[in-house]
């Protein structure tokens, strides 16, 4: 039985040493990269409606721009490569570099890394979709899942837990972004005038993320309150919600600006994050 679990263990260790491979590493980094961009686009998106122009102020939306070049399906298939890259790399800090942590860090590492790698694979889906000629509207998939979920007989209750978990990591990034929680991941210009500017996008960044993500979360869980799951649109039905009220378009302009900071700050922590 011993011999079993050191064979298993040697395995894991081999198996963790190939997920520290440079080439590894380098897409981690490239997909980083992809979501910055994706991050960059998206407020742009969002302060063009904010002037009243059309657009999709979400991951769609963004890829969509990317995809709409000559070089389309060459930059989609990169951009696959990349995020699951990226993907793997999380899996990897949520499994196999997380073997050694005490027993809580390492399950909070499997719950954060865990969905990082879902998100991240799931961005990589989206680009494989627009590469092989599968678009869609995201705010079209949103609400045909609400209903979906809205049909089944604990559909309300789940419905509400999808837009409190939303909310709840919109709570988590506007924390991480006020208390400078994202430094752990970038600390290689500490006390320097460039260490200023990072801090400032990263808490820019991080903070008007936390703010879009809670409103998505506040319309899935008001959706499923009022028993309109057609209302449930996601971040970019809850942007272009805000277009109606007095105040919107300035709160479009600086969530957008927001977003811009957060993709110029992951810019930097591809090329000098901690992996």
């Amino acid at each position: 039985m011993s011999d079993e679990g050191s064979t298993i263990s040697e395995a894991a260790d081999a198996v963790e040493e190939a997920s520290n491979a440079k080439a590894l590493d380098v897409l981690a980094r490239a997909g980083f990269a992809v979501m910055a961009l994706l991050h960059i686009i998206i407020g742009v998106i969002s302060i063009a409606l904010a002037f009243g122009q059309p657009g999709q102020a979400d991951a769609t939306g963004a890829i969509e721009q990317l995809a709409a070049n000559p070089w389309g399906p060459a930059v989609m298939w990169a951009c696959v490569a990349a995020c699951t890259g990226l993907a793997l790399g999380q899996a990897s800090e949520a499994t196999l570099r997380a073997r050694h942590l005490p027993r809580k860090e390492r399950v909070g590492k499997l719950l954060s890394s865990g969905f990082l790698a879902i998100a991240y694979g799931s961005v990589g889906l989206s680009f494989a979709g627009f590469a092989v000629g599968l678009r869609g509207d995201s705010g079209d998939s949103t609400r045909d899942f609400s209903s979906s979920l809205m049909a089944t007989p604990a559909g309300l209750w789940a419905l509400v837990a999808l837009g409190l978990t939303i909310m709840g990591i919109g709570v988590y990034f506007v924390v991480k972004g006020v208390r400078r929680g994202f430094k752990e991941e970038l600390f290689h210009f500490d006390g320097t005038r460039r260490g200023r500017l990072i801090d400032t996008l990263g808490i820019t960044g991080h903070t008007a993320k936390g703010i879009a993500l809670n409103l998505a979360g506040l319309l899935i869980v008001i959706a499923a309150a009022n028993h309109r799951p057609e209302e449930s649109t996601g971040l970019d039905g809850s942007l272009k919600a805000l277009r109606g009220h007095p105040y919107g378009p300035y709160l479009l302009v600086a969530i957008g600006a927001g977003f811009i900071a957060y993709g110029f700050f992951a810019l930097i922590r591809a090329r000098f994050g901690r992996m």
